[in-house]
């Protein structure tokens, strides 16, 4: 789970934006065409990547898989809430979740619940497994809620700028 990630705004131009807006949704594009496609020169567009890079405006480059044609058919958000609240046990948690393989996101939340995570798995089974023996064995765990994904309708990582 992403630590060092910045948390403040980044004053950002209008050819920031853009590139911003072409790599969202094409991470794959040569520089020599991003450049091409903003108006500046290749060596311009690369020096403005590297730097949107280094400030953590761009946080990495992932391919995003499809669960179920990699054996992850079963997708929930799981609901977790804390027996005991306090700096040891919400500390305790966090690794626990970054070391499951299952989690794919793992939130710390204000409201209701403490944590909210998006868990992948193969099947039924595969889940209760996880649950029975790995979430569930974590000692400050108090309540587990599932919800079930049925189908997706939206899911984007693009943010609008």
């Amino acid at each position: 789970m992403p630590t060092s990630r910045r948390t403040t705004a980044v004053k950002l131009d209008d050819i920031d934006l853009k590139i911003l807006r072409i790599l969202q949704s094409e991470a794959r594009i040569t520089n020599t065409a991003l450049a091409k496609r903003i108006g500046i020169s290749p060596p311009s567009t690369l020096e403005r990547v590297k730097k949107l890079e280094a400030r953590s405006v761009i946080d990495h480059y992932a391919a995003i898989l499809n669960p179920p044609t990699v054996g992850k058919g079963t997708v929930a958000l799981v609901s977790v809430t804390l027996k005991e609240h306090g700096l040891g046990p919400l500390e305790t948690l966090k690794r626990e979740m970054s070391a499951f393989d299952e989690v794919l996101a793992c939130w710390h939340t204000a409201g209701d619940e403490d944590f909210i995570l998006k868990v992948a798995v193969k099947d039924m089974n595969e889940y209760e497994g996880f649950v029975t023996h790995r979430l569930s064995s974590l000692p400050h765990i108090g309540r587990i809620r599932t919800t079930f994904i049925l189908s997706t309708v939206k899911e984007t990582t693009e943010f609008p700028l």
